[in-house]
């Protein structure tokens, strides 16, 4: 039976929650594919001020143990396993060493696509969610559990035991939305057009539990039985086609990135990438924010600001290039510019001291708050 939910949380909720609950309660973060919920162990890795970040990782100094567990794949044996103990004549039990018990720090375990685990072995990890053991073994103290999967709703075979679901915490996560995905985008090297096209178009970043997105053709929709589709997931692996799209070329650019986005979303980030090659570099704006021409066409304003964001190193080239964004006579443009420049770690540090940025936002307070 499907949950009511009050309010989703957000990626960010979920990273910080983990620590303040999952000691003592397990958390179940439920939401649609793609949306980032595997990325939440190299998030609160990064909160503790441990290294590690992804599986493979070993750091000896960080305070806790980080272990994933794609639950979809494993098996009874990948757990626990009962072998003979001659000595005894009896059975004993040995501990799977993918919870790193041989350690005396605290876990963090996750459980991903744990909702995807067939019931044996869902009954196994319930322990471990209620009690903290792995079988017959428990975790150090201080360990933290908790746990992801997709909605029910989502038709990706998703169900929970009543008698656990029962004790545990059950919340829906939400996809991030445009302004929030361009934020982490911006900060993780995802290539600069796509992270324009996402501004350009932030119903890609919809979902479908909102409503009203039944003719969305981007984005996940349990009805259509799409497998390539716009997720958070999906536009960060693009990026590999974006970097790659002069080598291999306008046709082989839009098979491939349909295979990774969806057909729709290829077909509209192959023309917006042509643009590209008709941009005004933004060297030269810096240096005329006044002379050069405006272009006809408001995507490619859109891209040049991106391009800037990443291009910008001094106040003098922030105060140049806000000239020519007032030029163009958008607010949205404008306030699209203003927020980007407060959200990229590398620009802040200058668009909190530059003048003409900060006479923008006593100007326009109002479209700020």
């Amino acid at each position: 039976m499907a949950i009511q939910f009050i309010e989703p949380w957000s990626i960010n909720d979920l990273r910080k929650s983990v620590p303040l609950y999952a000691e003592e309660l397990t958390i179940i973060a439920m939401g649609e594919p793609g949306v980032g919920k595997s990325s939440v162990l190299g998030g609160i890795a990064e909160d503790m001020g441990d290294k590690w970040r992804k599986v493979g990782d070993d750091y000896p100094d960080d305070k806790y143990d980080y272990i994933y567990v794609d639950c979809a794949v494993r098996d009874l044996g990948d757990t626990v396993m009962s072998v003979p103990d001659n000595e005894r004549t009896r059975l004993m039990q040995l501990v799977s060493d993918l919870f790193r018990l041989d350690s005396p720090k605290p876990k963090v375990i996750m459980l991903d696509e744990f909702m995807k685990t067939p019931k044996l072995l869902q009954a196994m990890w319930t322990r471990l969610m209620l009690e903290r053991c792995v079988g017959d073994s428990p975790l150090p103290e201080g360990s933290m559990v908790f746990a992801t999967s997709n909605n029910e709703s989502d038709g990706v075979g998703d169900t929970q035991l009543a008698h656990s679901g029962n004790r545990t915490m059950r919340v829906r996560v939400r996809k991030p939305n445009a302004n929030e995905w361009l934020t982490w985008a911006g900060n993780n090297n995802i290539p600069t057009v796509i992270r324009a096209w996402v501004a350009m178009n932030p119903s890609a970043l919809a979902s479908y539990l909102d409503g009203g997105q039944d003719d969305n053709p981007y984005i996940f929709n349990p009805s259509k039985r799409e497998l390539s589709f716009v997720s958070p997931r999906s536009l960060a692996k693009s990026s590999v086609v974006v970097r790659n799209r002069e080598k291999a070329g306008d046709r082989v650019t839009e098979t491939a990135l349909a295979g990774v986005i969806g057909a729709a979303a290829a077909k509209d980030m192959t023309v917006f990438m042509k643009l590209e090659r008709d941009l005004i570099p933004v060297s030269k704006v810096i240096a005329d924010p006044t002379g050069v021409p405006l272009p006809d066409n408001k995507s490619a304003v859109f891209l040049m600001t991106f391009n800037a964001i990443d291009t910008i190193e001094t106040q003098d080239d922030l105060s140049s290039f806000m000239q020519f964004i007032e030029r163009v006579k958008s607010v949205e443009i404008e306030s699209l510019f203003f927020t980007m420049c407060m959200q990229s770690k590398r620009v802040v540090r200058l668009a909190k001291n530059n003048k003409r940025i900060m006479e923008w936002a006593k100007d326009n307070y109002e479209l700020l708050v």
